[in-house]
């Protein structure tokens, strides 16, 4: 269970890094200068999209033969490395004023529709289908995101000017490609 959720916090925040939804708290931290309620909106965000990624992992790896599993997964790994190695860009950001959903509810549901389909979701439901522990693998996750996301949020520019993002691309990218290798080998078990 602690494997699930160390494995689970180290490959997401590094999946984080450079990632759009990485930027788009920084679009947020910038826009509002209201860190609390930005960070607050984006664990509430993380928390439901992973537990809907970690349900989705979780049934997949419950219902598929598990040879087929793994390479499903090996092969998802790998190809989750590559697309590491290709960089994020922002959408457009929050061009309005909070209005009635305030700094909270703004960062919350553009940080959740941001999250969806991204590489930390897929990674959370490949997560949860590795390992029969779908709560830790979303806590794991949750923390994951909240790792990359908070200094992002606090630091801002500052951040942006000293962190190496492509190299830190190329460790994540390395990180899921020793994970996939590691499942089409067969090292491990599925349980975990």
């Amino acid at each position: 269970m602690l494997g699930a959720f160390a494995v689970s916090a180290g490959v997401v925040a590094l999946g984080e890094m450079g990632d759009k939804t990485q930027l788009l708290a920084l679009l947020l931290a910038a826009r509002f200068k209201q860190p609390i309620p930005v960070i607050a909106g984006i664990a509430v965000a993380t928390l439901l999209n992973h537990a809907l990624a970690g349900a989705a992992g979780l049934w997949l790896g419950q219902r598929l033969d598990p040879q087929l599993l793994r390479w499903g997964l090996g092969a998802a790994f790998v190809a989750m490395a590559l697309w590491m190695l290709v960089p994020d860009r922002a959408d457009e950001g929050p061009n309005e004023p909070p209005g009635r959903l305030g700094v909270f509810g703004i960062s919350a549901v553009s940080f959740f529709l941001a999250e969806m389909g991204d590489k930390t979701q897929v990674a959370t439901m490949m997560l949860a289908a590795r390992f029969d522990a779908p709560l830790a693998v979303i806590g794991g996750t949750t923390v994951g995101i909240l790792l990359a996301d908070i200094p992002a949020v606090l630091l801002g520019d500052k951040l942006l000017a000293r962190v190496p993002l492509r190299w830190v691309q190329r460790v994540a990218a390395a990180a899921f490609a020793l994970l996939g290798v590691a499942m089409l080998a067969g090292w491990g078990s599925l349980g975990g």
